[in-house]
């Protein structure tokens, strides 16, 4: 599907655009670490028709800008989403956010809440579950890391990624397509930005202020994710006061690619709960 950029605070945003535009209630979905709006792809088709759908590449993903200047922590990304909202002409939408793009949905909805009408957060970041054992590693070894070949940190990368599927076959064409915006000098600089201002804190810091979840949520997993465990979902679940639990049997980490019709059907009832 064709996309197309918007200047967001001095920085492009890539981002695609699928159903009506001013038809119901608008859908935003956010990617994780280290992905990009491919996460979707096979979900999008399969949403309730005459709903707005927005897909974007995060800031440093994708075909967004490499960061640059600008920050990439959970906030910043949390208030640029909601800047894109106003670039688009979004007076509120439901955020849905799979692995840190769940911390990031989150961190919206508590600093924007009039913004976030509903919360759908797809085997989030949360807690102190994040990020996984390999990128905990390379986190703490910056000083040495960040000066190895953009090759060995996509071959780290790689290896830790593809644990998170459970069809292999489709994990290789993911991962490479993910992790081909980092194969370069600039590219490896701008993983390392991420890696350094991606605080694990963060997302755990959101926990005391689950109970002030208002909007209706959905909380959506993995049976089989290696890196942030159901029970993080059922915890999630017992501390957001709306929230629903749904737990894809056949699923890994990323459930969004590998059971995209379970995960778009988890959605559609979040969307339309009243």
């Amino acid at each position: 599907m064709r996309g197309e950029f918007v200047d967001v605070r001095g920085a492009r945003l890539y981002y695609y655009a699928a159903g009506t535009r001013g038809a119901g209630e608008p859908v935003v979905l956010l990617h994780g670490f280290p992905t990009s709006g491919h996460l979707w792809a096979d979900v999008v088709p399969h949403l309730p028709q005459g709903h707005r759908t927005i897909v974007l590449d995060l800031l440093g993903f994708g075909r967004s800008d490499r960061p640059g200047s600008h920050a990439v922590d959970i906030h910043a990304h949390a208030d640029r989403v909601i800047a894109l909202l106003d670039a688009l002409g979004i007076n509120f939408a439901c955020l849905i956010g799979h692995d840190i793009g769940g911390a990031i949905a989150l961190a919206a909805a508590l600093r924007h809440p009039p913004r976030v009408s509903r919360l759908g957060l797809v085997s989030a970041a949360a807690f102190d579950a994040w990020p996984p054992r390999d990128v905990k590693v390379v986190r703490a070894t910056l000083p040495l890391t960040r000066h190895l070949p953009p090759s060995w940190v996509s071959s780290v990368l790689r290896a830790d990624l593809l644990r998170g599927y459970v069809n292999a076959d489709h994990a290789a064409r993911s991962v490479d397509r993910y992790l081909q915006p980092f194969g370069d000098a600039d590219g490896r600089d701008a993983f390392f930005q991420h890696l350094q201002q991606l605080d694990p804190a963060d997302p755990d810091a959101l926990t005391p202020r689950l109970g002030d979840i208002v909007q209706p949520t959905a909380v959506v997993w993995g049976r089989n994710d290696p890196f942030l465990p159901v029970k993080n979902a059922e915890r999630l679940a017992a501390a957001i006061p709306s929230a629903t639990l749904d737990i894809i049997e056949e699923g890994g980490h990323f459930v969004p690619e590998e059971q995209p019709q379970e995960v778009a059907q988890a959605i559609g009832r979040l969307i339309l709960r009243h």
